[in-house]
């Protein structure tokens, strides 16, 4: 599994067995969404941000607060490029582990952060890719919705740019949510991932952008709804599938 990459049908068949977390969007509309976990990153930060504009690509950067402070001019410049911030809470931890009460407190302390940065976040991305049913109540809670992703390389725990790089093109479908890490060194691995990746996507005529432009594209719910309450509820997951 790991060489070959999950399946479409099995990303499909998690985020119908675990609902309450964006997996993928069932699109046929040539796009995805890039993501970008863990930063900022004040070295490896305006580096991607040069070479996303190079290639006319967006992304939706999951910042962790306690990173922010001192870094607020990157998150105004990543906003003004026409990239988004998403919540990834406040320390690089497993989100599972705090429970309800600590989950809560940590969700918002990272957002008011973020929006004193100026950032209107309105994604989050648990810690470690686990999530409960309570957990994705206090997102909705405050108005955000989960999101996960559907190509995931496994970056933190394999550091070789060739097979991100593999990962992705072999994998990538429209609709698609890609994840990737900037945060704690790994920013010039990813540089290095996306300086293979974007060209050969838009010579495939796919566009990159945000999760809030792939939503946009969405014919129909990406998320499975309750069938009686009309609502999607969460059990625990594991993310990046």
């Amino acid at each position: 599994m790991l060489l070959a990459g999950p399946p479409p049908a099995l990303v499909r068949a998690v985020a119908r067995r675990f609902p309450g977390c964006l997996y993928h969007v069932e699109t046929s509309a040539p796009v995805v969404a890039l993501t970008l976990d863990d930063g900022p990153d004040a070295r490896g930060t305006p580096r991607l941000l040069a070479l996303l504009a190079a290639h006319d690509a967006r992304a939706t950067f999951f910042l962790i607060s306690e990173r922010v402070r001192g870094n607020e001019p990157l998150v105004a410049a990543l906003l003004r490029a026409g990239h988004e911030a998403g919540n990834h809470l406040t320390r690089d931890e497993p989100s599972i582990g705090l429970g309800p009460a600590r989950f809560e407190a940590a969700l918002v302390e990272a957002d008011t952060v973020l929006r004193r940065a100026g950032a209107r976040p309105r994604w989050v991305r648990p810690g470690g890719g686990l999530y409960t049913a309570a957990m994705v109540a206090v997102m909705r809670r405050h108005g955000y919705r989960c999101a996960l992703g559907s190509v995931y390389p496994y970056d933190p725990a394999i550091p070789w740019p060739r097979y991100a790089a593999w990962f992705i093109l072999r994998n990538v479908r429209p609709g698609a949510i890609l994840v990737l890490h900037e945060g704690g060194g790994r920013g010039p691995r990813t540089e290095r991932v996306l300086a293979a990746v974007l060209p050969e996507l838009r010579r495939r005529g796919i566009r990159v952008v945000t999760l809030t432009e792939l939503m946009r594209s969405e014919p129909r719910r990406s998320e499975p709804m309750h069938p009686e309450t009309g609502d999607a509820t969460a059990a625990r997951a594991r993310g990046g599938l």
